[in-house]
C-alpha cells in the first residue's frame, strides 16, 4: 500500500509565487483562528495528518494571531507573510489539484411524521462504535472508522439501502422529517443543514458520525449509465434527474452505501456557518474541507483556480482558506471542498464547482524549517 506521503511533496515557494495573493483579503480568517486556538487549548489538539504538521506547529501561528483584528486586507496579508512560509503541494503523479464546493442547505421539515413529511434525519445510534487499528475486524478495510457492536461482536454497520428499508425504525432516533428522500440524500452529501419548521422556527443539524462505508458518487454512476453528460454534470443536474425519475431513486441512491448521522446544533447566530469536523464554525468562502488523513485541521491553504470564476465576479478564484472540515469524497493531498455558505443561493454557487486548482499550504516558519 502506498503511503500518503509518497503521493506528494511540499515545494518551498514565496508569496510572490501565489498568483492573486496581492488582491486577497484574508481578514475574516482571524475569528476562525481564534476559535481553533480555543479548541486546541481547551478541548483537544487536532489529529496530526500524514504530512507531519501538528497542532503545536499550528499554535505558533494561532498564538501570534490572538487579539489581532486587522484594519485592512494589506495588514491581514502582512501578518501571514511575517508568520508563514508557503509550500506548493506537488502531486507525485503530476496531476493538478482539484476543488469542488459544498454548502449548508435549508430544508423544510416537521418534528412529527405525517403523509407529507415521511423521511427522517437520524441521530447517531447506540450500536454504532468508533473503530481504530485496535478493534477493527480483519475483514473490514482500514478506511472503516465506524462499525456495529452487537452481542459483543463488531461488524460492518448496515448501509444506506438497509437503513432506508427500516433498520432504524422504532429506535426513536429521528431528529426531524423531510418531504423528500432526495433532500435527505443531499444533506448527507453536504454534512449539515438548517431545518425550517412549519411554525417558522429554524433549527440546525450537523455531522455526528457515519455508518462507515466508503462514499460512492451517484453522479459517476449516472454518467456511466449514460443518464447524464460528464461535461455538464453538477449537483443541480443530478438533483433534477433524481426528481424526474422517482421510480429509480432508491436504486441510484443505494449505490452510495455511505450513510450520515446528525446531531442538533446551535443556530442562535445565523451569520455563523455550521460547526463541522474541526469543531469550529465554518466561514463562508474561507473554509476548506481537506483529506484529514493527510492534512491537519486549522492550517491555512491558498487556493488558485484559473477556471473557477463564478465565485468572484468572473475573476479567477484566489483565496487564503482554513482547513476546517473533511469529507468521504475529499481524498488526496491537493483535493479540497470550498464552503460557499448557507441557503439556496449558496447551493447554486456550490453545485457547479468542479475545477482544477493549485494548492499551497502556509506553514508557520518554525515548522517550515523541517520541510526545506
Amino acid at each position: 500500500m502506498t503511503s500518503p506521503t509518497q503521493e506528494f511533496r511540499l515545494e518551498p515557494a514565496t508569496f510572490a509565487d501565489l498568483k492573486g495573493w496581492e488582491d486577497d483579503d484574508p481578514s475574516s480568517l482571524f475569528r476562525a483562528m481564534k476559535d481553533c486556538r480555543f479548541h486546541i487549548r481547551a478541548v483537544k489538539p487536532y489529529r496530526t495528518g500524514a504530512a507531519g504538521l501538528t497542532a503545536d506547529d499550528l499554535l505558533t501561528l494561532l498564538d501570534a494571531a490572538e487579539g489581532r483584528e486587522p484594519d485592512s486586507a494589506a495588514e491581514a496579508r502582512a501578518f501571514f507573510e511575517q508568520q508563514c512560509q508557503p509550500f506548493f503541494i506537488r502531486r507525485a503523479d503530476g496531476a493538478t489539484g482539484f476543488v469542488t464546493a459544498f454548502f449548508e442547505p435549508e430544508i423544510e421539515v416537521s418534528a412529527e411524521r405525517d403523509e407529507t413529511y415521511r423521511y427522517p434525519f437520524y441521530r447517531r445510534p447506540d450500536d454504532l462504535i468508533d473503530l481504530d487499528d485496535g478493534n477493527r475486524p480483519a475483514d473490514l478495510d482500514p478506511s472503516y472508522m465506524f462499525g456495529r457492536l452487537q452481542d459483543g461482536t463488531i461488524s460492518a454497520y448496515p448501509d444506506r439501502g438497509e437503513i432506508d428499508r427500516g433498520y432504524l425504525d422504532g429506535k426513536g432516533l429521528e431528529i426531524a422529517w423531510a418531504k423528500s428522500k432526495v433532500d435527505i440524500f443531499f444533506v448527507h452529501v453536504q454534512g449539515a443543514a438548517r431545518l425550517r419548521y412549519p411554525d417558522g422556527r429554524l433549527g440546525r443539524i450537523t455531522y455526528a458520525a457515519k455508518a462507515g462505508h466508503p462514499f460512492s458518487a451517484v453522479g459517476r454512476l449516472l454518467i456511466d449509465r449514460g443518464s447524464l453528460d460528464r461535461a455538464t454534470i453538477s449537483m443541480q443536474t443530478i438533483r433534477d434527474w433524481l426528481y424526474g425519475h422517482p421510480e429509480e431513486v432508491d436504486e441510484v441512491l443505494s449505490h452510495n452505501r455511505s450513510y450520515i448521522f446528525f446531531r442538533e446544533a446551535d443556530v442562535s447566530d445565523s451569520a455563523l456557518g455550521p460547526i463541522a469536523a474541526a469543531k469550529v464554525p465554518l466561514v463562508a468562502g474561507r473554509s476548506l474541507a481537506v483529506d484529514r488523513l493527510i492534512h491537519t485541521f486549522g492550517f491555512p491553504f491558498f487556493i488558485r483556480s484559473e477556471s473557477l470564476t463564478h465565485l468572484d465576479a468572473q475573476k479567477p478564484f484566489a483565496r487564503l482558506m482554513l482547513a476546517l472540515d473533511t469529507g468521504s469524497a475529499i481524498v488526496g493531498p491537493a483535493r479540497g471542498d470550498i464552503f460557499t455558505g448557507s441557503g439556496y443561493d449558496a447551493g447554486e454557487l456550490a453545485g457547479t464547482v468542479r475545477n482544477d486548482a493549485d494548492f499551497y499550504i502556509l506553514i508557520p516558519k518554525a515548522a517550515a524549517q523541517r520541510f526545506g
